[in-house]
């Protein structure tokens, strides 16, 4: 058994032993820990000892090759993953501790399920950038339950997740902007009530959706009168006339 930091202990397992508990033959296991898909063992003279979190990774292996990933891919993912963020890094990208976002918690197999077809070495390149993602451990963690639903509900009507993720960088360049003018209004004239932003939030995110919302509308409007053309627009003799109420 080998000790945690947390003082939990972990099962350890011989090669034989660790092939077994992952239904793959041994030549399988060894084929995988010279392609780097598996984190080293423990050594202890000549003995190679792997625990929990080997299996863990074979069993990841196994349902992304049940899903149509091949081995170099998952490689490629494999080693993205360890590039990138640790989810200690989740509390500086949410901010101060007062975000409202929730976490979620994945397996790798069950992301590839969220995005199908699209979880790229790229794509998770750039979630990890955007911090969108991080590590921890075997599991991997969405920094926001709506923005891993939006995502995933965008790239099931057809839009690709390369676009979905540059989207999402404009956006936020947007987004800071915005917060930092409702930051500057409240310190402007609330100077001496330093729980005012917090306090105001609510009205800072409803001004902005309602905004959004009416941007859509003008957007759709313009759009609809530019498909319908001069002429449908005006009426075919020029600008529509009042209708006068039928007489009694």
């Amino acid at each position: 058994m080998a000790e945690t930091e947390a003082g939990t202990t972990l099962r350890e397992y011989r090669t034989e032993e660790l092939a077994e508990a992952a239904g793959i033959p041994v030549r399988t296991l060894r084929f995988y820990r010279e392609r780097k898909l598996l984190p080293p063992p423990r050594r202890e003279g000549r003995i190679a000892w792997y625990d929990e979190h080997h299996l863990a990774r074979l069993r990841t292996i196994a349902a992304l090759l049940e899903r149509g990933h091949t081995l170099g891919g998952i490689a490629e993912l494999t080693a993205a993953f360890e590039r990138g963020r640790d989810v200690g890094q989740l509390g500086e990208l949410l901010g101060i501790g007062w975000s409202e976002e929730t976490p979620v918690r994945l397996t790798p197999e069950a992301l590839a399920d969220y995005f199908e077809g699209e979880v790229t070495p790229e794509n998770l390149a750039a979630s990890l950038d955007l911090g969108y993602v991080a590590t921890d451990g075997d599991e991997i963690v969405h920094v926001s339950r709506r923005l891993l639903d939006v995502s995933s509900a965008l790239v099931r009507e057809g839009v690709p997740l390369a676009a979905v993720l540059e989207t999402g960088r404009r956006v936020r360049e947007h987004a800071d902007a915005l917060a930092v003018l409702f930051a500057g209004l409240v310190a402007e004239h609330l100077p001496d009530d330093p729980e005012a932003v917090v306090r105001l939030r609510p009205l800072a995110k409803s001004v902005v959706e309602a905004e959004l919302s009416m941007a859509m509308d003008r957007l759709r409007a313009a759009t609809g009168q530019a498909e319908a053309g001069p002429a449908e627009a005006a009426g075919e003799d020029g600008p529509p006339r009042a209708q006068t109420a039928p007489s009694p």
